[in-house]
């Protein structure tokens, strides 16, 4: 027969926290040993009456030591084999008689008076809980060699109300805490600190912390590490530390240096190999989210060789990127991504193109966490240590850095570093990385490493689909515009999209279209042609955009802003006058004043010089078509100039030119 009690039948000792008892004296070690040994007997269903005569146990002890072990501890875990430990306090104090006063000097016995006033007066408790979420009473920490030590800030105001509170539920001047002498003042300082310390968050909080770091994630323990290349990548944008300039060149051929903003460096790079695949300069002084689909696309494509302009610098014999250094890794992708949670890294368009184009997880860590990046973060401090800190303009890692003053070039701008060398440093500097022995790869380079796992053992990637590659579309998004056209005016058919009509041969003649609804997608890198597909999906045709836009490559940005400026002016420009010329002009003019207005100039001018000779079609991929003639392939000739003859027509006339005589009238 089983005389077991029933809550004791089952007993999982495995979860049970254990006790250093190796640091114990001898009597009091093998005291435990012994109180140990009855509990896990009894846990492996021998007889009480064995364990009594083996350990000289008493059953109603080993009954009691059960029940406290299978208690909950503060921390959450059961209090387990520390149950066994002399004088060890489990239960709190609860006290059962009142406060009685004995003579002048007050009362006295007043352990758990207060706990016990909380408990009778449940409002009392309710209102000093929400003293603390409300910060009413804050901590202060004493950072001694002794131990935590802290003390509470508006201690004396929070007791006051404390009291008022007390006689707002009945008690008089015979009831604690009105009958002591210091009116308990102590006791609920510390019953505060108590409930502040219950939990680090609170504390943390009290203390006047933003936010909390350093608790390991869950799913750090169940998440698997990275064994092998593309696997996981880590992406994340950081600020150079260093002062820069734009270089202008006037028509006459002189320079003009402005000072512009710092600028965003962002990266994508492998944690299996530590490489870099891509990279990312945003001129800005945020980046934005078609700033972090460039870097995505840049870490797809084939990465291109620079031209170095830097005397001394150039590519070492180890120094290059994987899809350089590998061609079959061109346009490989990786499974998952891990980010942060900038508004630019979770848009629509950058989780579309992860999530959607790629086809990869996109993991976004918890707030203010970057020990969930810790390999990104690294590399960025490399690169402030290797690059950012080396060179003059440098901004220091605080205000009271010294290298700061000591690379501040006294408002010389020929001393500082211009975005075009700033562009050829930071190639070598990443490239250099890539190629340089690191010590968590057993002083392997990052290149060398991911040869070894693509060519070495075999490592299978998976890369972008064929299609995809031919045109990747990161950059779109798909809009539909409704087509547009006024009959009693002669407008043909046309579409608005960012305050620019678009068109073509095609929809200028189909007058049926005319309210109909197009489904658009556009190249935010260059807004000078976009693809129009018809409602049932049936392809419409490539639609250039009307005037002066159709001519100077732009991307959305730049029109954005030269709108939002044309409309804070109320100006009106004509269809001669060149709009990004003129945004161009003005923003030379307020390079003098703004460091804000030479970033935009030199994004402008990195725009313009980086510009494609020919235009890519957005949107998903033609079907194959016949090659096309040498006629038909040779691109029209386009007057920069002449903004109101932008769309060559097939055959055209020559027209006599009015020249006029430069007299002003």
């Amino acid at each position: 027969m089983n005389r077991r009690k029933p809550e004791f039948q089952s007993i999982d000792m495995s979860a049970w926290p254990t006790v250093a008892y190796t640091e114990f004296d001898e009597v009091a070690r093998r005291a435990f040993e012994r109180h140990r040994q009855a509990l896990e007997r009894y846990a492996a269903g021998e007889p009480i009456k064995a364990i009594e005569q083996s350990t000289g146990v008493n059953r109603r002890q080993l009954y009691r030591w059960l029940a406290r072990a299978m208690l909950q501890h503060p921390d959450g875990r059961p209090v387990g084999f520390r149950a066994l430990v002399r004088y060890l306090r489990i239960a709190e104090y609860v006290r059962i008689r009142d406060v009685q006063v004995r003579g002048e000097r007050g009362s006295c016995g007043t352990a758990g008076a207060l706990t016990q006033l909380l408990e009778r007066y449940p409002a009392l408790s309710g209102w000093l809980l929400l003293q603390v979420r409300q910060r009413k009473v804050l901590l202060e920490q004493i950072h001694t060699d002794g131990g935590l030590r802290t003390r509470l800030r508006g201690l004396q105001t929070l007791h006051d109300e404390f009291l008022r509170q007390c006689r707002s539920v009945g008690l008089t001047a015979a009831d604690y805490p009105f009958n002591t002498a210091g009116h308990a003042i102590r006791s609920l300082s510390r019953r505060l600190k108590a409930e502040l310390l219950r939990s680090f968050g609170t504390a943390a909080r009290a203390a006047g912390a933003s936010h909390l770091k350093g608790l390991p994630h869950p799913r750090e323990g169940t998440s698997p590490a990275a064994t092998r290349p593309y696997q996981v990548v880590e992406f994340d944008g950081h600020r150079l530390d260093i002062r820069l300039k734009v270089v202008v060149r006037d028509p006459l051929g002189f320079e003009h240096e402005f000072e512009m903003e710092r600028v965003w460096l962002l990266v994508i790079i492998d944690v299996c190999t530590r490489a870099v695949l891509g990279y990312h300069i945003a001129l800005a002084r945020e980046y934005s989210r078609y700033d972090v689909v460039k870097t995505i696309e840049n870490a797809l494509e084939p990465h291109r060789p620079r031209s170095f302009t830097i005397p001394g610098l150039a590519y070492g014999p180890q120094d290059s990127f994987p899809s350089q250094r590998l061609p079959e890794l061109a346009y490989a992708t990786w499974e998952t991504m891990k980010l942060d949670n900038a508004k630019a890294n979770l848009a629509n368009e950058a989780l579309t193109a992860l999530c959607e184009f790629i086809g990869c997880i996109a993991d976004a860590g918890p707030k203010y966490s970057p020990d969930e990046r810790p390999y990104i973060e690294r590399f960025f401090g490399t690169i402030a240590s290797r690059l950012s800190s080396r060179l003059p303009g440098y901004t220091g890692a605080h205000p009271r850095d010294v290298r700061r003053a000591l690379s501040d070039p006294k408002g010389d701008l020929r001393l500082y570093v211009s975005i075009s060398e700033l562009e050829e440093l930071v190639e070598y500097a990443i490239a250099g990385y890539n190629g340089t022995p690191h010590s968590g790869l057993n002083n392997a380079t990052p290149l060398e490493a991911i040869e070894h796992f693509v060519r070495g053992r075999g490592t299978l990637v998976t890369w972008l689909a064929e299609q995809h590659r031919r045109t990747l579309c990161l950059m779109q998004s798909a809009r539909r515009c409704r087509v547009r056209a006024y009959l009693d005016q002669g407008v043909r058919p046309h579409i608005n999209l960012h305050g620019v009509r678009y068109t073509n041969g095609v929809l200028a003649t189909s007058t049926h279209l005319i309210g109909h609804q197009l489904l658009i997608y556009m190249n935010a890198d260059d807004l000078r042609s976009v693809r129009a597909f018809l409602a049932d999906g049936t392809e419409l045709g490539i639609l250039d955009a009307q005037g002066a836009w159709r001519v100077v490559p732009h991307n959305l940005k730049l029109r954005q802003e030269i709108r939002r400026q044309a409309g804070k002016r109320r100006r009106h420009s004509a269809v001669a006058v060149n709009p990004i010329e003129t945004y161009v002009k003005e923003k030379v003019a307020q390079a003098k004043k703004t460091r804000k207005a030479a970033t935009e100039l030199a994004h402008v001018m990195r725009l313009l010089a980086a510009a494609p000779t020919t235009r890519t079609p957005p949107g998903p991929p033609r079907p194959t078509e016949k090659p096309p003639t040498a006629a038909q392939s040779a691109p029209p000739s386009v007057d920069v100039t002449s903004a109101d003859e932008s769309t060559p027509r097939p055959t055209a006339r020559a027209r006599k030119l009015s020249i006029g005589t430069g007299q002003v009238f």
